[in-house]
């Protein structure tokens, strides 16, 4: 398995109708590399799904290519060589489905924002509000990002105004502005506080701005058998567990 950088393929590929998905996890009869386009968030635990593919399809390679849902649509609608998309949003996966690029996506996860801090809180936030302190640098996802527009869902749910000093492309480097200390908080989703010295605090808005994540296979997929397979095993019970461990909810 392995991960590769996002690119656009030169011509837009064919479209083929894709077929509906069933509920098998693989037969190790399905070979050759399946591409799959994934939401940031969920880097760490669809590694692992990977592997675990890979382990019951001997004949397959996972190739990753992990970035903000809105990128990766554009990605796709631009023609590039992906199996599958997984979004962590489905207005993201909606923009591939009207271009023709996918069709049926199904709910596999659902994740929830935190609040990010350094661990033990020196700050003291135990809110939202907390954030306009003047003192606070505060980063944000860029709001065409679904971390983004969650956020500003929970903003608007607190009745909050917050200006960050950075919106950054996905929630990977959200985080990251906190783990370096170039900011004091950020909000990023529950799955992504994992880091060492960050901790999460949770607050009662981010409710109103659960994300569902979609999967679906891309038209004209590369290599569609493996690419079914593995949407399959996505929604499959092994799958769901390594999900919910990493903090994600079942659909």
């Amino acid at each position: 398995m392995k991960t590769a950088p996002v690119a656009a393929a030169a011509a837009l590929l064919a479209l083929a109708a894709c077929g509906s998905v069933d509920d098998s996890m693989g037969d190790g009869e399905v070979d050759g590399t399946v591409t799959v386009f994934a939401a940031a968030s969920l880097t760490e635990s669809f590694e692992r799904i990977g592997e675990d593919f890979e382990d019951a399809n001997p004949g397959v390679e996972v190739e990753f290519s992990f970035a903000g849902s809105s990128s990766l649509a554009a990605q796709i609608n631009q023609g590039a060589p992906a199996d599958v998309f997984a979004s962590a949003a489905p207005a993201d996966m909606d923009t591939v489905v009207e271009a023709g690029n996918a069709e049926g996506p199904e709910v596999f996860a659902r994740n929830q924002l935190v609040i990010a801090v350094p661990e033990g809180n020196p700050d003291g936030v135990a809110a939202l509000a907390d954030l306009t302190d003047p003192g606070l640098k505060v980063a944000l996802c860029a709001e065409e990002v679904p971390c983004g527009a969650a956020s500003q869902t929970a903003l608007d749910a607190a009745g909050v105004e917050l200006t960050p000093v950075t919106y950054e492309t996905d929630v990977k480097a959200t985080l990251a502005k906190l783990t370096l200390g170039e900011v004091d908080a950020a909000l990023v989703y529950r799955t992504d506080v994992a880091a060492d010295g960050v901790e999460a605090v949770e607050f009662p808005e981010s409710a109103e701005a659960v994300n569902d994540y979609v999967l679906a296979v891309v038209g004209g997929a590369p290599n569609p058998a493996a690419a079914e397979a593995f949407a399959a095993y996505v929604r499959s019970d092994e799958a769901l567990a390594v999900l919910t461990a990493a903090g994600f909810q079942a659909p």
